[in-house]
């Protein structure tokens, strides 16, 4: 491994294009290949993924399938799947890996089982929730006669004591190993890829501070690695042989510090060098709170990302290439992964992000229509207007509600609202989005989560913001017809009725016509179950607000439909009449 390396400079001809391909393309031989018709074999090995909701389970399904593999989807919360590329592609089944009875039976028949579920940024007691589920989770394996195991943990220095952060990803790859069953723990620094927290981080520190003075672990070596050479690593281990079970070394073909990896950002962002002075009195308590402020990764995410940039993490072997062969090319080096990153961010075709993950100690109470409500106070503020714009051009701002174009109304008491819940230990609003115009279920919105998606018609955002309560945001897109009820069957509003906004023709499609002619009523709603007498405060205390904040965002989301019906042009619709890139 050398400690820098050249990559060839953005733009030229010679660079490969990474972007396209699937990782399966480089371990020809290794995994069983898909079927002529490019779906996995019906005899194709079954494996099990947990972690489907974060930034690299995610990421890793539409890759084993492309590899040939049939692939079972394991989630606490099956429904929050649905809208992603591949969910019809796998079995989706309902567990928690901390739960013995359900993942056991999650795991009948499952070849190799992906262990990609941590507790990273939920707390002072994650260490101890990461121990418990892995100890359920190696007892499953075993009982359920799964042939490999296949975790991805933390790169870390040996003989030093480590931060609890690392001492924990280490500790769960110890109890997979002892499980009895085959198991490759993948050893991984820094991940370099767009939507990783750690890439997001040294992003907006470069971006945002031309001048910066950091604490000392900016010196330490890091060995960085790009997501694409993570997952080619988590792919191929799955056919190792049944006599390999232990843990090994991954990393990029770079050796950096920290401070060298912010000015080389910097350079392939076009960015002047930055001025960076280290100094000796920025504890990693105190740098998680800098980085917080400064980035969109919160202080419970950013502490043990920080604790973990203290130690020197570079490889002490290779011995994974005697099992999953570099790849023609050789692995992505720093340059090339920070620009297909910047390309993936620029292009708005970020697949996961680190925010994909539910935040901690959110809010997961059912939506007080559902019938497993338990009742109690319920706050409403629901307002509707008339829009002189198409259901299409209305459904295009609704759905890039947050993130960089904001929330319609008073932006400082978001921003307020926003650095308030920072301080609370919350996701705030710089969380942002993962795509900008597009949404999938289950996608962070700021510090709100897509609970509900029907494309078209309704947007229902989830609060993780800190509250003395559970809330939710509703955006509705409704037909402009007074006298109709829209939830009556056969109503001209009613969902699949003729005039809807939804109304489908004989083929199931959207009906053109229908989509884009004016007017429309834009419904709001919000929200807000208190609990307890600080919730019935707070709900007292922002109240006298709801009209500056809820009034405005209804009126300048309808001028902005309004605008966007004027501007609308007549080129290439999807399916819902709106306009969108290949991206």
């Amino acid at each position: 491994m050398s400690d820098a390396r050249t990559d060839v400079p953005p733009g030229t001809a010679t660079e490969p294009d990474l972007a396209p391909e699937p990782v399966a393309r480089t371990l020809t031989g290794l995994v069983p290949g898909a079927a002529p018709d490019g779906r996995p074999r019906a005899d194709a090995p079954l494996v099990a993924v947990t972690g489907v909701t974060g930034y690299v389970g995610g990421r890793l399904v539409p890759e084993l399938l492309a590899a040939g593999y049939r692939v079972r989807a394991l989630a606490r919360h099956p429904e929050r799947l649905r809208g992603r590329p591949w969910y019809d592609d796998v079995e989706v089944v309902a567990a928690d890996a901390g739960e013995p009875e359900q993942i056991r039976a999650a795991l009948d028949g499952v070849d190799v089982a992906y262990y990609l579920v941590h507790s990273l940024g939920s707390g002072r007691a994650f260490a101890q929730r990461d121990r418990h589920t892995a100890q359920v989770f190696a007892r499953a394996v075993r009982d359920a006669g799964v042939g490999r195991v296949v975790y991805l943990g933390g790169l870390h220095p040996d003989g030093v004591e480590l931060s609890p952060h690392l001492a924990s990803r280490t500790e769960v790859g110890e109890i997979l190993l002892a499980s009895g069953v085959p198991t490759t723990v993948l050893r991984a620094a820094v991940v370099l890829g767009s939507g990783s927290a750690s890439f997001e981080m040294m992003r907006y520190l470069t971006e945002r501070l031309p001048a910066m003075t950091v604490p000392r672990w900016v010196s330490t070596r890091i060995q960085p690695i790009a997501v694409r050479d993570v997952l080619r690593y988590l792919v191929g281990s799955a056919a190792m042989p049944d006599d390999v079970s232990r843990a090994f070394d991954i990393g990029g073909p770079d050796v950096l510090t920290y401070r060298d990896m912010m000015q080389r950002y910097a350079r392939i962002a076009g960015l002047p060098r930055r001025l960076i002075v280290s100094v000796p009195v920025l504890t990693p308590r105190l740098s998680s709170l800098w980085v917080s402020l400064v980035t969109p990764v919160p202080g419970g995410l950013a502490r043990p990302l920080v604790e973990s940039l203290v130690h020197e993490v570079v490889c002490d072997e290779h011995d994974i290439a005697a099992y999953v062969p570099d790849p023609p090319g050789g692995l992505v080096g720093f340059d090339r992964a920070v620009r297909l990153a910047l390309a993936r961010v620029q292009g708005a075709s970020v697949a996961t992000r680190w925010s994909s993950a539910a935040a901690p100690g959110a809010p997961s109470d059912p939506l007080p229509s559902d019938p497993d409500w338990a009742g109690g106070s319920l706050y409403v503020d629901e307002r509707r207007a008339r829009v002189d714009a198409s259901p299409a051009a209305l459904w295009r701002v609704v759905e890039a509600v947050g993130g960089e174009r904001g929330w319609y109304s008073w932006a400082l008491a978001w921003r307020v609202r926003g650095l308030l819940d920072r301080v609370a230990g919350g996701p705030g609003l710089r969380r942002g989005r993962r795509d900008p115009a597009r949404l999938l279920l289950d996608d962070a919105v700021d510090f709100w989560r897509v609970e509900q998606l029907e494309p078209g018609r309704l947007l229902r955002l989830r609060a993780e913001m800190r509250l003395p309560g559970a809330a939710w945001l509703e955006l509705r897109v409704e037909p402009a017809d007074d006298d109709a009820a829209p939830d009556r069957p056969g109503a001209p509003g009613a969902p699949g009725a003729p005039g809807a906004p939804g109304a489908r023709d004989d083929d199931g499609a959207w009906d053109p016509g229908t989509w884009r002619r004016p007017p429309v009523v834009f419904a709001q709603r919000a929200l807000f179950h208190p609990h307890g007498l600080a919730g019935q405060l707070y709900w007292w205390a922002v109240y006298p607000f709801h009209g500056v904040v809820f009034g405005g965002m209804q009126r300048n989301i309808a001028r902005a439909a309004a605008r966007a019906e004027r501007a609308r042009s007549d080129g290439p619709a999807g399916p819902t009449g709106v306009t969108r890139g290949d991206g």
